[in-house]
């Protein structure tokens, strides 16, 4: 038995291992968490890769070193976005994945994201609470050979398989403006770009793990600042951000507006539901009103799932589901093997754009009028669960609905709010929408983020 790790557990989060490098994800915890999965799942196959920050490399190669010590062969794909491993797993038919990023926090964060079979996550409910327990003991089955390390090209598979989303000879031409946030984007993004009819204006796509201009998260405003300027500037016609490892996709419409996530879901739940009459759509739990709308005028089914890809994930696929989303952003596809993209859903906007002759702030504007919302608000607490009860409290008694999904969602006639706490950090995200009530819309949501202030 090894020695126990004289490390934090802070790493470990509901649904991946993230955390400052070193003093709570580093090469001897990889190494273990790589060991402890081998001993549990019994790989014979694992597809890895890892994001652009300083400590990404040395993080990949002592995590696979574990791998291969409990006899997993390691496919090692390089510099890539996490759903290039979730491709290169269940693509080629392998056992697991792991991805070597922390997304869009600082550079001197990072962790591992992990995957089963088809891409199926692991979490705390589904294996990640015994991997730290393992990880931590050193208690690890010993193995009866070592595995081998191979270095994998997937690029062109997963572009083709991107590109089947949609018909590039009915989409048109648009000048775009896209921002990389010098994360990875630009691994895929320089070779699919020579595939497309479009003409680009290219921000930060160079990908630099130091992140020279600011941390990789276009829900910041200050991040989406240079692709507003940018687009405005040269009166493009869409604006396409990305996240550090590209598994999320924000829009910045003709007119310089950022479109909030909500009705991002809509637009792409409409057009799956068109041409995929009766099909099932999952969302989150946050603000869901204009998806489910649209769901019922086009005689779809709309599914809640609790908000976290990994939950998100399960329940696509419970419910074979066509197309599911949050509202940050993760777009989640069936033929993708359930695998959330930030590359296929700015293509199929395209496709949306050129078959109806309209831009994107044209096509989301009726969803905008009829239900106004927040966006996401992230508040700092000390303590989520009283806040959330202290809320129940003052606003329960007088709610329509009451849902416990995921946080707490508060239903009135036409108005609704959600409070759920950050699964990653010590925030809770506020999210509120209403029907056809914008000055409402402002008045409940300065007097409940007052009131949460206020504890």
């Amino acid at each position: 038995m090894m020695e126990p790790l004289k490390l934090s557990h802070e790493g470990f989060k509901a649904y991946d291992i993230r955390g400052i490098v070193p003093t709570e994800v580093n090469e001897e915890l990889a190494y273990r968490v790589g060991r402890a999965y081998a001993s549990l799942f019994h790989p014979r196959t694992m597809c890895i890769g890892c994001d652009v920050r300083p400590s990404s490399e040395s993080i990949k190669a002592a995590a696979a070193k574990g791998l291969m010590d409990g006899g997993a062969d390691v496919y090692d794909i390089g510099l890539c976005g996490t759903e290039m491993m979730y491709f290169g797993t269940f693509y080629y038919g392998m056992d697991g994945g792991f991805m070597i990023t922390a997304s869009h926090n600082p550079s001197n964060y990072n962790g591992i994201k992990i995957v089963r079979q088809e891409g199926i996550p692991v979490s705390a409910d589904t294996g990640l609470k015994d991997i730290e327990c393992l990880a931590f003991s050193g208690d690890f089955e010993g193995a009866p050979f070592k595995g081998k390390l191979f270095a994998k090209e997937i690029l062109d598979d997963y572009i083709e398989t991107v590109l089947s989303f949609v018909d590039i000879e009915k989409i048109k031409p648009f000048h775009i403006v896209v921002n990389g946030g010098n994360g990875c984007a630009n691994v895929v993004f320089e070779k699919l770009k020579t595939r497309l009819p479009f003409k680009f204006t290219e921000l930060n796509m160079e990908p630099d793990g130091s992140f020279p201009h600011g941390v990789p998260n276009p829900m910041l405003e200050e991040c989406r600042k240079p692709l507003v300027d940018e687009v405005l500037k040269e009166k493009a016609d869409l604006g396409i951000a990305w996240d550090g490892d590209f598994d999320r996709c924000f829009f910045i419409d003709e007119n310089g507006h950022f479109v909030e996530g909500y009705y991002m879901v809509g637009l792409l739940s409409e057009y799956f539901l068109k041409k995929n009459p009766g099909e099932t759509i999952v969302h989150d739990p946050r603000v869901f009103w204009c998806t489910g709308k649209i769901c019922r005028d086009l005689g779809g089914r709309g599914v809640e799932s609790k908000g976290g890809h990994a939950f998100m994930k399960e329940t696509l696929r419970k419910v074979k589901a066509i197309y599911g989303a949050e509202n940050s952003a993760h777009h989640f596809f069936r033929d993708f093997s359930y695998c959330d993209s930030g590359m296929i859903p700015w293509l199929i906007v395209t496709q949306i754009m050129s078959e109806k002759g309209k831009h994107l702030g044209e096509l989301v504007a009726a969803m905008e009028e009829e239900f106004p919302c927040s966006g996401e608000i992230n508040l700092t607490v000390n303590d989520s669960r009283y806040v959330i009860e202290k809320v129940r409290e003052k606003y329960g008694k007088d709610a329509v609905h009451i849902d416990l999904t995921d946080g707490i969602g508060v239903e009135f006639d036409n108005w609704r709010f959600n409070l759920r706490p950050s699964n990653t950090e010590p925030l809770i995200r506020f999210n509120m929408e209403t029907e056809h009530d914008r000055p409402l819309l402002e008045e409940k949501k300065k007097e409940i983020i007052d009131f949460i202030k206020s504890l």
